[in-house]
């Protein structure tokens, strides 16, 4: 490989890390080889769809293979602790369950996140739906908390797992509106709406990616949104809980990049300015906004300091709520 070529790599992936590997492939480059990008969650799913839309272009930019890795199971924790025993070449999809929420949910975590992952790039914000069966009597916010109110412990909801932005969106409607409703867990989402849509749930909350469709087939009934201060594009004529009267709630589905502790912070800085040339590009922003994620980017300082705020406010939630810490 000639020498501009090889700088090219080593430019827009740091991973590669060549002066700290030896043998004649380092000597090379050996730029053939793929990077790992490991996705806690089971593939069709939000996290696993929004990953290819930059995976698949982070890779055409940089000339080399970045391939999705699905590893689902134990709230995220077991892709995590792949990320963590990877290699340089091994990055992940962190969000605000494994890397926010889980400290405060589990008595023990199989990883530390401040001493085993490198925050890089926060790559997306994505909201919630609040929805409701086509069947429901149920026809707006108020609605739904009058007759929760009414009927204490009777109503259920469900989401993919313990801990995820479905189980704390709605732990979060209780808290604040201080409701007593049953949390239902599932496998995996598609589970959960095939319950809710035969009536077997009362409510659920999921990601705007996967309720617009529905919504807009006529299959389930939206309520409100998660985002806080505007609606949704995609969703204009639903409020936001917010504006359905549930004042200051904002649930936002955070995702992004980390690496582990063999990724130095110059790499990581690196490899975040190269995800910000991704997500700035016309049709990565268009595939993202279409299935209501809004793109951020930005520094690892600036992923850090959020992975700290979400951390300290859904502990503070959880411990509040009495939600029983699992092992």
């Amino acid at each position: 490989m000639n020498r501009r070529l090889l700088n090219r790599f080593a430019l827009l992936l740091p991973l590669v890390m060549l002066a700290a590997q030896s043998g004649p492939a380092a000597a090379q480059g050996n730029a053939s080889q793929p990077i790992s990008f490991v996705v806690p969650s089971a593939a069709g799913g939000s996290p696993d769809v929004l990953s290819r839309i930059i995976t698949n272009q982070w890779s055409l930019n940089a000339h080399r293979p970045v391939i999705v890795e699905n590893k689902p199971g134990a709230a995220g924790n077991i892709g995590v602790v792949q990320v963590i025993r990877g290699n340089e070449l091994t990055v992940g999809y962190g969000n605000i369950n494994t890397l926010a929420v889980n400290r405060a949910l589990f008595s023990t975590l199989p990883y530390d996140v401040d001493k085993d992952l490198v925050p890089v790039s926060h790559l997306f914000n994505l909201y919630n739906v609040l929805i409701v069966p086509v069947t429901s009597s149920v026809q707006s916010v108020q609605d739904l908390l009058a007759q929760a109110r009414k009927n204490p412990g009777k109503l259920s909801y469900g989401a993919s797992g313990v801990g995820t932005t479905g189980h704390m969106s709605g732990e979060l409607l209780n808290h604040l509106e201080k409701l007593d409703t049953v949390f239902v867990p599932y496998q995996g989402g598609p589970a959960a709406l095939q319950d809710l849509m035969g009536g077997r749930l009362d409510y659920m909350f999921i990601n705007s990616s996967e309720a617009v469709p529905l919504i807009k087939s006529g299959k389930v009934r939206a309520l409100a949104v998660t985002q806080l201060g505007k609606r949704i594009e995609q969703l204009p004529d639903v409020p936001t809980m917010d504006e359905a009267g549930v004042k200051g709630y904002e649930i936002v589905s955070w995702g992004g990049v980390v690496g582990n502790r063999k990724m130095t912070p110059e790499q990581a800085k690196a490899l975040a300015a190269d995800l910000d040339k991704v997500l700035k590009m016309p049709n990565v922003r268009e595939s993202l906004q279409g299935l209501g994620a809004q793109p951020v980017g930005g520094t690892p300082e600036d992923f850090k300091q959020l992975i700290a705020r979400e951390t300290k406010k859904w502990t503070e939630i959880i411990q509040s709520s009495k939600i029983a810490k699992l092992n």
